[in-house]
């Protein structure tokens, strides 16, 4: 082997070596900082009950209202939050947080729902020690969790639908309209009930057909990714839907990479590049949850139960349409 091929080689592995002790440093920092936080609730906030949050991504920006609406409702009812989460999507971790919330003997737990048999016998395991449970966003049905707060998903899904299937009527003159579809997550409870309500309503019109549906993981990048692979697999598809937050900007990336300017992109919720993106009219609607209320109103049912009330098993909030003319539908 030659010497500079020798040199790529070493440069690979060097560089590989870098990656993986910056993950395990990455690591490191956040099981010691978040020691550190619960120690700190412990000593310094003894009389306020201690409640965490526990998110599916730390700085995924719609997780980052439920953040600022739990966190707003525990300022004015005098409860010690904190806030946790995977840096990026992981299953694992969000399992591993709420096993040390409970080793933590914390006085409540607000997390999401997760497909997952290990992560609910946590959840009941929680509630048996006397640790009340909430679902927040995507819901646990099965287990002993005292309360889900969030958004009815199969309906928001199915109103999605709607909306999709009244648009494809522009491409009449097609025999099928082909349709490809990105979910957050196929763990999340919040995502597979989004795609089946959706589904409900596309099989109900024999011209509309979904012939694909892909996993982003709810990063931007992934979303722009899959919907390329899409856009190549399939080039006649004519929307494309996404159901978690940053999918509608990662759609649109892919069809501005891919010369797609006549696809139509449909999207969920309202963070900043979305709400940018409908007022150019590069995506067509888009459904709007209440993620700032869905953490004020965890926070506020955590507190009625810790204070001895009793709780409602579903505590349901309605979505919006937002359309690319400013229009909202309620």
């Amino acid at each position: 082997m030659s010497d500079k091929r020798w040199a790529a080689v070493l440069g690979l592995l060097f560089l590989s070596f870098l990656y993986l002790l910056f993950q395990f440093m990455s690591s490191t920092y956040r099981n010691q900082e978040l020691i550190r936080q619960w120690s700190e609730t412990e000593t310094g906030a003894s009389s306020k009950p201690h409640v965490m949050l526990i998110s599916q991504e730390l700085d995924n920006p719609y997780w980052r209202m439920i953040e600022q609406g739990a966190r707003d409702a525990a300022n004015r009812l005098g409860i010690a939050l904190e806030y946790v989460g995977p840096l990026r999507i992981n299953t694992e971790e969000q399992t591993m947080l709420l096993e040390k919330a409970i080793a933590a003997k914390v006085d409540a737990i607000l997390l999401q729902g997760i497909h997952s048999i290990a992560y609910t016998r946590l959840i009941d395991q929680a509630v048996a020690q006397g640790i009340p449970v909430i679902t927040v966003d995507a819901d646990s049905p099965d287990s002993k969790r005292l309360s889900y707060v969030g958004t009815d998903n199969y309906e928001s899904g199915r109103r999605l639908g709607e909306i999709v299937a009244e648009a494809g009527r522009a491409f009449s003159d097609r025999p099928v309209t082909k349709i490809g579809v990105l979910i957050g997550s196929n763990l999340a409870e919040n995502q597979t009930l989004r795609l089946d309500g959706f589904r409900s309503v596309i099989s109900q019109h024999r011209s509309l057909q979904i012939v694909d549906v892909r996993v982003s993981n709810i990063s931007r990048i992934e979303a722009a990714q899959k919907a390329s692979e899409m856009l190549y697999l399939h080039p006649d598809i004519a929307i494309i839907v996404g159901m978690s937050a940053l999918d509608g900007a990662g759609i649109l990336q892919a069809a501005k990479s891919s010369g797609r300017d006549d696809l139509l992109i449909f999207g969920f919720d309202d963070i900043e590049e979305t709400k940018q993106a409908l007022a150019r009219g590069e995506i067509e609607a888009s459904i709007i949850q209440k993620p700032y209320r869905m953490g004020y109103d965890s926070v506020s049912i955590i507190h009625d139960v810790l204070e001895g009330r009793s709780a409602p098993a579903h505590h349901l909030m309605d979505t919006e349409i937002l359309t690319k003319d400013g229009i909202r539908l309620e």
